[in-house]
């Protein structure tokens, strides 16, 4: 039982989407309610499936074209009955419980269903289609039985006992230990220990929380995908740069298509002259999933109260305290303190950013949260004499893509190689990665344009884990997603300093999960608790504006100049522009994410409207009317469809290590320092989840982090001293 997709398909289900949910849990007996869905299939069904063949490809790369949807749900039951199999003989097995017998079994069952998970819920995210929408409402909740009727069952569970209390006289190795730990771990906060008939709550919640959190991503990904704005009057299309222009133009409709995808909702509404089409695209973006029949606002809130529920049965105050126990923040009011000691300083410079904005518009408006985008950037051009139109000319997305791969060159040796294999989809390109000693250790795909069956956002994902028990070595297929607007045929992808620094970080998530030499997957790759995950991937955002490295790619794209030591110099300048905003509405979102996951269940289930209860958070930490969250909660995909419940905190907390971390190179003079590079390597992108995650960064810095960095890089003054 591959304890590593269990995770990856369960993060993976709940940001894709689906119908049904919504009603009250059913009344199951302790008997039932742990018993997984019963599965019939013949031989027939299986005949041609993909799945049950070896995949005669380079590098074992799935076949995506023979890979149809009919296939899924066939695979997905024979996997399903063959893991069960192989967990049967485990769990019936008459020798004593050892860990070879037991811990080790577990971890090497359950190989087909694996590669049918990873395949799914990858593609689920970048080619969904109705077929597939349809699968994810079926294949998710089974699957989620099935995860239950694993971890919750008693007699199995009675046998990872009898290990782990062995454990100080086993004389494992390391990672062996670790593994015996971890799998205890997860049999214990799953509910192993509990009561049958709570046992059995837990797993009817839990299967409700698949259907509904599928349900929270597919009215998501619909409403975002049915926005849209034509415009067919040039007059419409003042300030915006020629370049995106024709990104956008739609030869078929005669119009320029404004969508809520990121890139181009973020880039209209710096560039636009219109002040009524960017208020209604702010609008249409902040309004989402927010009515009719796609209205995530029952969905979220029926998540909210489950996962409430859930805490409760299994002895926690709420589903925040169950999240932190083993995170770096450790507990609820932990990671509040320790955002309130930056939002104090972030709104009171967004503040003044607001007041700056106004005195330029002075009496001919007031200036409402649809202008700060427009107006930002209008204050950055007047400060810093820096246009982003200026920028982009140096950020060839094949430019930057190779600027990265230098960086993990001259940083760990690493060497890629554009290599022809099976792709999901035509834009995507694919990449051999080898260490410093020529040793193979995976395949990169990337996979950077938007597209109507795609998610939104950017994120990191595997269509193969990392493994190697008792020397049967399998490296992983680490792939980054980006949703960049396609340009014109023959035309260069030129890209935004922020979309820059936004590839370097899923490219830091790609080198975690690509250069592991941990043998398990249980902690192979992309480990660790939330709050230091994000680690990996933001150190890697420091090297983006060092001038020594946009030496390297920072090149512009008709001809070929480095981009020019002023401009270099007033991008620096530049740096913190806006951040008090930037701080305030990334934070507004953390603390609404904590707080709907720090409800009791009486608290919780007294929650009727989803947008009262997220204004009332908010104006009441202080949040000013002119800055909407990053992330309202009827799109939150994050906490109420993907794996950051209670957690989004962590792209911040993770900026302790990641500011902390970078000053290691900048006290060493050398931001590709070797001694430096070699232990952040060892430590961090090679250790998976070997230990605990203060642990691995005090191995890796000699230290524990100091917020201090982290307050300066953001141009705050810094009030405090010592960790978070």
């Amino acid at each position: 039982m591959k304890p590593r997709i269990l995770l990856a398909a369960g993060i993976a289900a709940a940001t894709m989407t689906a119908c049904g949910g919504g009603e009250q849990a059913s009344q199951v007996t302790a008997d039932t309610a742990t018993e997984p869905t019963e599965i019939v299939i013949t031989d027939a069904e299986l005949e041609g499936n993909p799945f049950r063949d070896d995949w005669d490809t380079p590098f074992g790369v799935q076949p995506f074209e023979s890979i149809q949807d009919e296939h899924f749900m066939p695979a997905f039951k024979k996997g399903v009955l063959e893991m069960r199999a192989e967990i049967d003989a485990i769990t019936n097995s008459p020798a004593a419980p050892t860990f070879e017998n037991t811990i080790l079994a577990m971890e090497k069952a359950g190989d087909s269903i694996t590669r049918v998970l990873y395949t799914f819920s990858s593609l689920t995210g970048t080619e969904l289609n109705d077929n597939l929408k349809q699968l994810q409402t079926e294949i998710w909740p089974m699957w989620s039985r099935e995860t239950d009727a694993i971890t919750l069952n008693q007699k199995l569970f009675d046998r990872v006992v009898a290990v782990y209390d062995q454990r100080d006289s086993l004389d494992l190795g390391e990672q062996e230990a670790r593994l015996l730990e971890l799998t205890h771990r997860r049999f214990v906060r799953a509910g192993a220990a509990l009561t049958p008939e709570v046992k059995a709550q837990v797993s009817e919640i839990n299967a409700e929380l698949s259907t509904l959190t599928t349900k929270f991503a597919q009215n998501l990904l619909a409403a975002t995908k049915a926005f849209t704005i034509e415009l067919t009057d040039e007059a419409d299309t003042v300030g915006l740069a020629d370049d995106f222009k024709a990104n956008i133009w739609n030869e078929d409709k005669s119009a320029w298509v404004l969508t809520l995808d990121r890139s181009v909702y973020e880039t209209f509404m710096t560039q636009s002259e219109n002040r009524d089409l960017r208020k209604q695209m702010f609008d249409g973006y902040t309004n989402r999933a927010n009515s009719g029949g796609l209205d995530n606002g029952p969905t979220l809130i029926k998540i909210a109260q489950l996962r409430a529920q859930r805490a409760e049965l299994m002895g926690y105050e709420s589903h925040a305290h169950y999240q932190l126990e083993t995170r770096m923040a450790k507990t609820p009011q932990g990671a509040e303190d320790f955002l309130l000691q930056v939002w104090r300083p972030g709104i009171e410079r967004a503040k003044q950013e607001r007041t700056d904005m106004q005195a330029m518009i002075g009496d001919e408006f007031t200036f409402e949260a649809h202008d700060w985008w427009h107006y930002s950037e209008k204050i950055r051009k007047a400060r810093f004499d820096l246009d982003e139109n200026e920028l982009k000319p140096y950020f060839d997305l094949n430019a930057v893509r190779n600027g990265a791969f230098v960086m993990a060159n001259r940083l760990f040796g690493l060497k890629f190689q554009q290599v022809n294999v099976p792709v999901w989809n035509d834009v995507v390109t694919a990449y051999e990665v080898r260490d410093d000693d020529g040793s193979h250790l995976g395949i990169f795909f990337m996979d950077m344009y938007a597209r109507e069956s795609k998610r939104g956002g950017a994120w990191m994902n595997s269509y193969r884990a990392a493994s190697n028990i008792g020397g049967n070595e399998i490296r992983p297929l680490v792939t980054n997603n980006m949703n960049l607007a396609t340009p014109p045929e023959g035309e260069p992808t030129l890209m935004r300093f922020s979309e820059v620094e936004t590839l370097f970080h899923e490219f830091g998530h790609g080198l975690h999960g690509i250069m592991t030499k941990i043998d398990y997957p249980t902690f192979s790759g992309v480990d660790g608790p939330r709050d230091y995950t994000e680690f990996p991937a933001q150190i890697l955002e420091h090297w983006t504006s060092q001038p020594e490295m946009l030496e390297l790619y920072a090149k512009h794209y008709e001809t070929g100049e480095v981009i020019p030591e002023d401009l270099v110099e007033r991008l620096l300048a530049a740096a913190n522009h806006n951040q008090g905003f930037a701080t305030t509405e990334y934070i507004a979102a953390s603390l609404l994410d904590l707080r709907w996951h720090m409800l009791s269940s009486a608290e919780a289930a007294e929650i009727t409207d989803a947008d009262a209860f997220e204004r009332e958070i908010l104006e009441g930490y202080g949040l000013i009317p002119e800055i909407e969250p990053r992330y309202r909660s009827q799109y939150f995909s994050h906490t109420f469809a993907g794996g950051y419940s209670a957690g989004y905190y962590a792209y911040l907390w993770s900026e302790i290590l990641d500011a902390d971390g970078f000053n290691a190179f900048k006290e060493a003079e050398d931001i590709f320092d070797p001694a430096t590079a070699a232990r952040l390597k060892k430590w961090v992108y090679q250790a998976g989840g070997l230990k605990e995650a203060d642990e691995l960064y005090r191995n890796f810095r000699g230290a524990d982090p100091s917020i201090e960095p982290l307050l300066e890089g953001r141009g705050f003054a810094v009030e405090t001293t010592g960790g978070p």
